[in-house]
């Protein structure tokens, strides 16, 4: 976080001294264009040192989640966490069936990060009214493990060597053994945990593990600039299945999906070769 905070503080700054080079701020105290210069040498300066700080390496000494298993070492996390006034089966559920649709600002976000490219079908650019988890272990992401009704963890590969051509999809055990030069991977969960009568807490993390140090220097240029967007995207995702976990009466429905039948668990999210 304090690289993070860093690079885009220096990133304000660098773009304050540029506009000031046109017309200086003088309501900021920036007199002349010399000192607007003397701002985005500065800026510049601090954002490489940001972008440069090193990445710490951390070790999870007692695995208790499936995503400790899954990514026991990372150098890259966010957490987030909100409680839900709804049973753990009742969250759950929200968390699989939870759609784009539903989600504030992700469309608007994720086509940020996109750069606006429209692309095929991914959990950055998902289609309407389908689960986004679905979305995400039929594109990109592996399903790595599910304990029912607490846990459900996915994994990617957001950084690969050169010219890497899988032939096909890995099992858990083979992503989780990944270790060769040129690697990042990212695993995200969501675990949900009782909180008192009728009261849930969900937390979502993603850890990156890159598995050389000059990949590890590559991801997280990338990641300090992303990581405000994807914070913010990932509360209005808690957000989200908060809403669709606290609507009342199982006849509920929501946009482009039918509420699942009594005694049904829902749609089921699997791992597509």
């Amino acid at each position: 976080m304090i690289a993070v905070s860093l690079v885009y503080l220096d990133l304000i700054a660098l773009f304050l001294g540029i506009v000031s080079l046109i017309k200086p701020l003088v309501f900021l105290r920036i007199r002349n264009r010399r000192q607007a210069t003397l701002i985005v040498a500065l800026g510049l300066l601090l954002a490489v040192v940001g972008w440069a700080l090193p990445a710490k390496e951390v070790h999870i000494a007692v695995l208790r989640t499936q995503l400790d298993q899954f990514a026991p070492v990372y150098q890259f996390n966010e957490v987030h966490s909100i409680q839900v006034a709804a049973s753990r089966e009742q969250v759950y559920q929200a968390i699989k069936n939870v759609t784009v649709d539903e989600i504030h600002l992700f469309r608007t976000l994720t086509w940020i990060r996109r750069c606006g490219r429209e692309g095929g079908e991914s959990i950055l650019n998902p289609p309407e009214h389908i689960p986004i988890l679905e979305v995400a272990t039929r594109t990109g992401f592996l399903l790595l493990a599910e304990d029912h009704n607490r846990e459900i963890v996915v994994g990617a590969a957001v950084a690969t060597p050169p010219g890497f051509q899988p032939k096909r999809r890995p099992t858990p055990e083979e992503f989780k053994a990944v270790r060769q030069p040129g690697f990042a991977l990212a695993t995200m969960n969501f675990l949900v945990e009782d909180a008192g009568p009728g009261v849930s807490t969900v937390t979502t993390e993603t850890r990156v593990y890159a598995t050389d140090p000059s990949t590890r220097r590559r991801f997280a240029v990338y990641w300090r600039v992303i990581y405000p967007g994807s914070a913010l995207i990932r509360r209005m995702w808690l957000q989200a299945l908060k809403r669709r976990a606290e609507a009342p009466g199982p006849g509920t429905r929501f946009p482009g999906r039918e509420s699942p039948r009594p005694g049904s668990d829902g749609p089921e999210i699997q791992a597509k070769n």
